[in-house]
């Protein structure tokens, strides 16, 4: 069986890019667009891993890992931020607020499946 991968992600081209990516692995990709919604899709898919944005309006990536770590469900579902943040500060409050992974955006195809295929 596919491992599936939930996807929170705003802009629609870095959305259908990562999921097409995904998919052409063999991934089953589930595209969330707004971080509003994207705990309880967790609880709903009970998803291999989490992908997210940093950067979302409504909600930032940085507080649904920690609404997510803070989670007993999903607390366990490895998350992988990718985002335009790229110092070094950033990538320190990103994975000490519980993500798994950091790639900075543009992302490298391969960099990206590297990540993947090393949380999941």
């Amino acid at each position: 069986m596919a491992k599936k991968v939930l996807v929170v992600e705003d802009n629609e081209l870095n959305l259908k890019l990562f999921c097409d990516l995904l998919r052409a692995h063999g991934w089953v990709a589930e595209p969330v667009r707004d971080g509003r919604e994207a705990v309880a899709r967790a609880l709903a898919e009970m998803p291999d891993l989490i992908v997210m944005d940093i950067q979302m309006p409504h909600v930032t990536g940085y507080e649904l890992i920690l609404a997510i770590k803070a989670d007993e469900r999903l607390r366990a579902i490895p998350i992988m931020a990718v985002t335009a943040y790229a110092g070094r500060d950033d990538e320190e409050r990103i994975r000490g607020a519980g993500a798994d992974a950091y790639v900075s955006k543009p992302i490298s195809l391969a960099r990206f499946m590297d990540a993947v295929h090393a949380l999941a």
